[in-house]
């Protein structure tokens, strides 16, 4: 290792996440590692002529923020959507949709999303009627927040052929009128996907998440423009703080972009990128599975665990319950894998040494999922293959104490948490039922319970910013009085969103803390963070300057 480095960050708080040395106040690096962590005097000893020196200005420096579930692919296309966020009411709706139509004339799809389910009225739900009486000769879809649903009008329905309906496979649902056509409603990927496959981008952003089959036949224009967005959204999430990314739908063209990003030396921030394993899909093809691992092994770049959907999401009543919904008792809905389906994959991914990570929001669904990583561990002995369990929203109380057990993580989103900052508390609390209350979204419960607790943001689901998530974390207030105080501190926050994440994706021996001989993936924040107010965190705190690999990402222009 050079003697001297190449860029000292000194006037700083630093927040390590190493516990031996939780705290200093410069940090040097050397080439694409941490040099030094120390005093400001340490640290200047090892300048020489051509070191860059940055001054915090007395703001937090610590790990850059680890995206422990993310959709990048569709994160990067929304930015080019209409955003819906906040949006209620049909004249307000309409408003929107008439000024992003009119900026782009072009666009064979207009695509609007964080469309909140309750968007015309609590009431009322969106039919093609109502977005036919906005934009009734250009089609139009917008999803809702959680991309589980969308709505579409006439013409996208009628140009996308399934006006009439179309079988789309279980879990999936093109809701029909009582006319005999559609209503506009469209439930999860199979029913939504042709009328994506009508967009500029043809789609192709969701195929990761809706067959994990890789588009056919892609021009060298088509190329060009999804590396361009993927570029242009790696570059946003860097301005966020985040050097690393896992991603939670793909296949292997997403791998190719990457690679191809990564071999210019412009992918700002590490990624990985899953397996997507569907319901029909053979078993066998966990051995492609196997060999993505193989073949995308590098620190920036990895192919390297297994997706899985297990159910879908509260507000379209498609997550797997135990005991039905709040507002439907006895419907349940069904898991988009049988169990014994499941318990295959699951014992057939950890014989070849694959993380699987499966969605599962409803406590049926994460009985099932929990039951498959046991299956396992009987078959084939205990490993350290770290399975996961994505948002696990509602938990039957017999199932916490299981995480600790089978040694599963449990990935969480603060930020979904209904009544927070980002979505309202109705109509999902209603839907959840008050009896569940005490085990819905219960990351406090969880983490006392043993469970391994890692945090992100779902974007596009909910906004990529982490201090909004973490906002949500520390403030969250419940729903009534008596509930548990499901709560993180700032602390335990942080860890969730930079050392836990390392972890999480078996790369602690070299990420996630500023610790000599470390990855030197560091952000910069714009002030000192454990001295801003809690409920402030998500308007005030931003990342100043964001380094990933030793190369700086980000830089905001009061820092130029």
């Amino acid at each position: 290792m050079s003697q001297t480095a190449d860029l000292i960050i000194t006037n700083a708080r630093v927040l390590t996440m190493d516990t031996d040395h939780p705290t200093a106040e410069a940090v040097a690096v050397a080439g694409n590692r941490i040099f030094a962590v120390g005093t400001t005097s340490e640290v200047e000893a090892l300048a020489g002529p051509a070191t860059r020196k940055l001054d915090a200005a007395g703001a937090t420096v610590m790990p850059g923020f680890n995206e422990a579930h993310m959709h990048i692919f569709p994160g990067s296309v929304s930015l080019r959507q209409l955003n819906l966020h906040g949006i209620q009411g049909f004249e307000a709706l309409k408003a929107a949709i008439l000024d992003y139509a009119e900026k782009n004339p072009d666009e064979p799809l207009l695509m609007g999303f964080s469309a909140d389910y309750s968007i015309i009225s609590l009431t009322e739900p969106c039919t093609r009627h109502h977005l036919d009486a906005i934009l009734p000769d250009r089609p139009f879809m917008m999803f809702a927040p959680d991309h589980h649903t969308a709505w579409a009008n006439t013409a996208a329905l009628k140009k996308a052929g399934i006006l009439k309906g179309k079988d789309v496979g279980v879990g999936n649902e093109i809701v029909m009128g009582e006319d005999g056509l559609a209503n506009g409603e469209l439930r999860e990927g199979n029913a939504f996907g042709p009328v994506s496959a009508l967009a500029s981008t043809g789609g192709r952003e969701e195929l990761g998440m809706v067959t994990g089959m890789d588009p056919e036949n892609v021009t060298a224009e088509q190329f060009a423009l999804d590396r361009a967005i993927l570029k242009a959204g790696l570059d946003y999430c860097a301005s966020w703080g985040v050097t690393s990314i896992q991603n939670f739908d793909g296949n292997h063209y997403q791998l190719r972009l990457m690679r191809d990003l990564e071999l210019s030396g412009e992918l700002s921030c590490r990624i990985r990128i899953p397996y997507h394993m569907k319901n029909f899909m053979a078993l066998s093809d966990l051995d492609k599975a196997a060999s993505w691992k193989a073949e995308f092994a590098t620190d920036m770049l990895r192919g390297d665990f297994v997706k899985v959907f297990m159910d879908g999401v509260i507000d379209s009543q498609t997550a797997y319950m135990l005991d039905g919904y709040g507002d439907r008792p006895g419907y349940t809905y069904e898991p988009l894998f049988t169990p014994e389906a499941f318990n295959a994959i699951a014992t057939k991914a950890d014989a070849l040494g694959l993380q699987v990570a499966v969605h599962a929001i409803g406590s049926a669904a994460i009985r099932q999922t929990l039951d498959g990583y046991e299956t396992a561990l009987k078959a084939n002995g205990k490993k350290d293959n770290r399975h996961r369990i994505e948002h696990i929203e509602v938990i039957h109380p017999d199932d916490i104490p299981r995480f600790a057990t089978l040694g599963v993580v449990a990935s969480m989103q603060p930020v979904h948490y209904p009544g927070g900052t980002c979505f309202p508390a109705e109509p999902t609390t209603a839907k959840i039922g008050e009896d569940r209350w005490a085990y819905s979204y219960a990351w406090r419960t969880m983490k006392n319970a043993g469970a391994t607790v890692v945090f992100a943001s779902d974007w596009p689901v909910s906004p990529v910013s982490p201090f909004q998530c973490i906002q949500d974390a520390v403030t969250r207030k419940p729903w009534k009085d008596g509930l548990p105080d499901e709560r993180f501190t700032l602390q335990e926050s942080l860890e969730a969103y930079t050392s836990i994440g390392a972890w999480v994706e078996f790369m602690e021996d070299r990420k996630g803390k500023l610790k000599q001989g470390f990855l030197a993936d560091i952000v910069i924040l714009n002030t000192d963070i454990e001295a801003v107010a809690l409920d402030q965190i998500m308007e005030t705190v931003r990342a100043a300057v964001t380094i990933c690999d030793g190369k700086i990402t980000y830089k905001a222009q009061e820092q130029a």
